[in-house]
């Protein structure tokens, strides 16, 4: 399965057309370098929570949006030949970011699920969850099952990932988004939709069915954060 890197951003929501052309001239070095797919979702549906949310995650102001975007590689080692080689390309280092890059957060993770159906993404529900290694299977066959129930009512993907290299921020970082507790991993994650009218459809039908509403989760749902994104760039390979 592919390896992924995740992130999180806020970006001022007055800069959106910047961001976005900042993406087409970024993601270019990616895909140099051997990137299979990258897709960057604008912030739509993202709900205030009790404990945890993404805008807490990067401490997004008033006039910012927060990004839930996604860079998949073929492997980890394509992955770290691409990253080591960036880190001396001029190009790449002088592209100016527009947004608060020490707020970003970011991290690399194993596919652990990944389902899919036909057609073309439309719309994005993301979730970032703390979980214990000890939780792992029960995470995976949870995954694995709450997958084919989205594709069953009409997403067109649901993947699953293992946070393997997630470092710690000096302001924030993943484990700081879900307030990650003692040897808790986090997990990153996310659903795919022709368009929000499915996704709102779907979701529906998930809430109305007692027979979709699981017994007991593998982890704090406390502390997950979820939210829905509009996908403003996706290029693949």
């Amino acid at each position: 399965m592919s390896y992924i890197d995740g992130f999180v951003i806020p970006v001022k929501t007055a800069e959106k057309r910047v961001f976005i052309e900042h993406a087409q001239r970024v993601n270019n070095f990616f895909f140099e370098y051997g990137a299979l797919r990258v897709v960057e979702g604008w912030g739509d549906d993202v709900p205030t929570g009790k404990v945890t949310d993404f805008a807490r995650a990067v401490r997004a102001g008033d006039d910012e949006t927060v990004v839930f975007s996604w860079i998949e590689w073929p492997d980890k080692v394509t992955r770290d030949t691409a990253m080591t080689a960036l880190e001396t390309n001029a190009a790449m280092m002088a592209e100016p970011m527009p947004f608060d890059g020490k707020r970003m957060i970011f991290g690399s993770f194993t596919t652990i699920v990944d389902a899919k159906s036909a057609g073309i993404t439309g719309y994005v529900d993301g979730f970032i969850a703390p979980v214990t290694p000890g939780n792992r299977a029960a995470y995976v066959a949870m995954a694995e099952k709450a997958s084919a129930e989205f594709l069953a009512l009409g997403a067109i993907r649901s993947c699953g990932t293992w946070g393997e290299d997630v470092p710690v921020g000096k302001v924030t970082d993943f484990p700081r988004s879900v307030l990650v507790e003692a040897d808790e991993v986090v997990v990153f994650s996310w659903v795919e939709w022709s368009d929000k009218a499915a996704r709102d459809l779907g979701w529906a039908k998930i809430m109305a069915d007692p027979d979709m509403q699981p017994d007991a989760m593998p982890f704090d749902g406390k502390r997950m954060i979820w939210g829905g994104f509009d996908p403003v760039y996706i290029v693949e390979k």
